[in-house]
């Protein structure tokens, strides 16, 4: 194909990027539809099963660093299929398990061969999007989290009442190896790709893509110790890493005690509790759309970096903080309604991204990526298990308290430590 007319490659690029954040996400979270079910079974305590939640994000957390150098240095096309093969494996194998033990190895390999995908995301879009698009394609591929779970937790209760919790993990696993088979076949770097014109490769990097990924480019910059002190001394990178963090909590509670809390602690049937989890689901994924759409509007009409990419990241910290008004009421059309207030408020942060390939040194993107997703990642770590002891007694209420005062610290984040939206330059 003659690389001499316009295309859209990069929005069947988007569009994989997508799927195989949805892919990602339904092996992160099957675990917390299947918990009520595993826990009977196997004999597992709120605080055990803490542990299991928090393990993946353990090595979820650790290998950020070490995963977003190794996001630099391999291809995107080899890299992510070796991850999703392996990943989906342990998938897989969860639903063969009979021990705590077992389902805890299971549940920390998935957080190692997960640990480079988010540094992996940002980069291709970085390659693929000029930077006036990149808070939209930001948006969407980050939608695939949530609209993924809004319509795939009602459908995991489904098959778990189908095939039982064990089945469950199995589907999971062999959805991953499809997808990593096609993702293996149809992707490669902008330079790479016989499908993309010339003028499509000069729009995307005149306008800030950083198409430039071939062998040699990657073959240029080796790996400095100074690189990875780069990654932790500038306080507007402390900031959106701080934010991050804050913004995993909320999502981490959404995506392991969630179900948990509907079912046990609010007394709603197993099945209809995934109808009403699909909610506040729904609600991020039409905040995090509004929210990059809404931001790269806002700079195509001339308005600041400061204004058109923190104001939604800062107006949905404020909303995360309404999850503490569900202590507040018993009617479950109020509970949800604060919930998925919640969760719009998450949407709207998550395209926090952005700031990793806006204000990043472009020769650290992915070491500065892996930082950014490893102090955000802390929180799978430390809020499921903190959690897990807040509810012991059965009451969640603590536990929604502990979420908000989190979000309030992320608002602050972003107002006092980001300062200026600009790339850093290393001196």
């Amino acid at each position: 194909m003659t690389k001499t007319h316009t295309t859209r490659t990069r929005y069947g690029v988007l569009a994989m990027i997508f799927t195989t954040v949805v892919i990602n996400y339904l092996d992160r979270t099957n675990i917390s539809v299947a918990a009520f079910a595993l826990r009977k079974e196997l004999g597992i305590d709120t605080v055990r099963m803490g542990y299991v939640f928090s393990v993946f994000g353990i090595f979820y957390a650790g290998l950020q660093i070490p995963g977003g150098i190794i996001a630099d240095k391999i291809k995107s096309r080899f890299l992510y299929t070796f991850l999703l093969v392996f990943w989906s494996i342990a998938t897989l194998l969860q639903g063969l398990i009979s021990s705590f033990v077992a389902l805890l190895g299971l549940r920390a390999s998935i957080g190692v061969f997960e640990a480079p995908s988010y540094p992996i995301n940002n980069l291709v879009v970085s390659r693929w999007f000029p930077e006036k698009e990149r808070a939209s394609a930001i948006a969407v591929y980050t939608s695939g989290q949530f609209l993924g779970l809004a319509f795939l937790i009602p459908l995991l209760t489904l098959i778990q009442e189908a095939l039982g919790w064990r089945g469950l993990f199995i589907v999971s696993g062999i959805i991953g190896i499809v997808w990593a088979i096609v993702w293996y076949m149809f992707y490669r770097d902008p330079r790479d790709h016989k499908g993309v014109s010339e003028s499509e490769l000069e729009y995307i990097e005149k306008g800030g893509g950083l198409v430039g990924s071939a062998d040699k480019e990657r073959e240029k910059k080796k790996f400095k110790w100074t690189d990875f002190i780069q990654a932790f001394i500038y306080r507007k990178l402390w900031g959106i890493y701080i934010g991050q963090f804050c913004l995993g909590a909320i999502t981490m509670f959404f995506l392991t005690w969630f179900p948990t809390y509907l079912v046990e602690f609010r007394g709603l049937d197993f099945v209809k509790s995934g109808f009403y989890a699909s909610v506040p689901y729904l609600a991020a994924f039409s905040g995090v759309l509004l929210s990059g759409f809404m931001s790269d509007f806002l700079i195509k009409k001339g308005y600041s970096a400061e204004i058109s990419r923190k104001l939604p990241i800062l107006v949905g910290m404020l909303l995360s903080t309404c999850i503490v008004g569900a202590n507040y009421t018993n009617d479950t059309f109020f509970v949800i309604f604060f919930l998925g207030l919640a969760g719009f408020g998450m949407g709207l942060a998550s395209i926090a991204w952005v700031f990793v390939s806006l204000i990043a040194p472009k020769e650290n993107l992915g070491l500065v990526g892996g930082t950014f997703n490893f102090i955000g990642g802390l929180s799978s770590v430390i809020v499921p298990t903190a959690i897990g002891f807040l509810v012991q007694d059965g009451d969640f209420s603590p536990a929604l308290i502990f979420i908000s005062v989190i979000a309030l610290l992320g608002f602050f984040s972003y107002i006092f430590l980001v300062g200026k939206v600009e790339r850093i330059v290393p001196k």
